[in-house]
């Protein structure tokens, strides 16, 4: 498909982070970018870049984790626009507890920002866009939505859910001119470990990495296969160019991770094994941070 001047781009999560470059990157071809998000001071900044490289910024601040706030982000986006091109479901959080420890209530926030969003949102933008028989849905998904992490659990089961629930969507899709595409990034250079939900993911990994290369030495384990963390922009640049090719593959933005997610359905055990020593080391290091050592 293409994005121009007359393209509508919907963003959620657009305050800051992967949202923020997404919207720049879509603004540089002249597009009207909707910004959603929660906090209203920084989206006014990310709609000051929008304009700076030459696209539209119409700024909605919503919580989407609530079904009556999509509801209203979709309303005012056709009341003020009248189409939408292009539906990027961006928002989502993560968190940093063993299974025994999350609370019931985390769970349940963790599905309702990364699951329930995309569903209404989606759901509401759906027959404009079958209206028209034109458009693109992106839900951004994780490499977490196609093999397990330790220690967020309900993330990595929420993230999953997305992946199935664009699987589905597109066996609806078929015939149409409308696309739909999960996209499962790794690491994204961004404030985004440090924010999640019971504690700072990115300081467990970030204690565990070098434990683990320790203990793969002492133990004659193998070194986890880490991808290079990408920049917020990288990363947005090969979502937009999947977006631009239309119908595509689920997108994988990190070299070797699609490798992995494939060895993952073939032989859980291989893959298992081959990131043995950092599960252990994570162990450990939450383990250390909650005072069970």
């Amino acid at each position: 498909m293409n994005l121009d001047v007359n393209s509508v781009v919907v963003i959620t999560g657009a305050s800051s982070g992967l949202g923020a470059a997404l919207a720049t990157n879509a603004a540089s071809r002249g597009c009207t970018v909707v910004l959603v998000a929660r906090r209203a001071d920084r989206l006014q900044s990310v709609a000051d870049a929008v304009t700076q490289r030459g696209g539209r910024a119409f700024c909605i601040v919503a919580d989407v984790s609530q079904e009556s706030e999509c509801n209203r982000v979709i309303g005012e986006v056709i009341a003020s626009h009248g189409r939408i091109d292009v539906l990027i479901n961006n928002a989502g959080r993560g968190n940093m507890n063993s299974v025994e420890d999350t609370p019931t209530e985390q769970w349940r926030s963790m599905f309702a920002v990364n699951v329930d969003s995309v569903f209404w949102l989606t759901a509401r933008a759906l027959p404009h866009m079958r209206a028209r028989n034109a458009g693109s849905i992106v839900a951004i998904s994780s490499v977490a939505g196609r093999y397990g992490h330790p220690f967020n659990a309900a993330y990595v089961a929420a993230k999953h859910a997305v992946v199935g629930f664009i699987a589905a969507l597109r066996t609806e899709l078929v015939g149409t001119n409308i696309n739909a595409t999960v996209v499962c990034p790794a690491g994204i250079t961004t404030e985004w470990g440090d924010v999640t939900e019971g504690g700072s993911i990115g300081a467990l990994y970030g204690a565990a990495i070098p434990r683990s290369r320790t203990i793969a030495r002492e133990s004659g384990l193998a070194t986890a296969p880490l991808s290079r963390m990408m920049s917020a922009d990288e990363c947005a640049t090969v979502i937009i160019d999947a977006v631009l090719a239309g119908r595509s593959d689920d997108v994988f933005t990190h070299t070797g991770t699609k490798d992995i997610a494939v060895q993952t359905v073939q032989d859980r055990c291989a893959q298992e094994d081959r990131f043995e020593a950092l599960w252990l080391a994570m162990r450990q290091a939450y383990d250390s941070s909650h005072g069970t050592t």
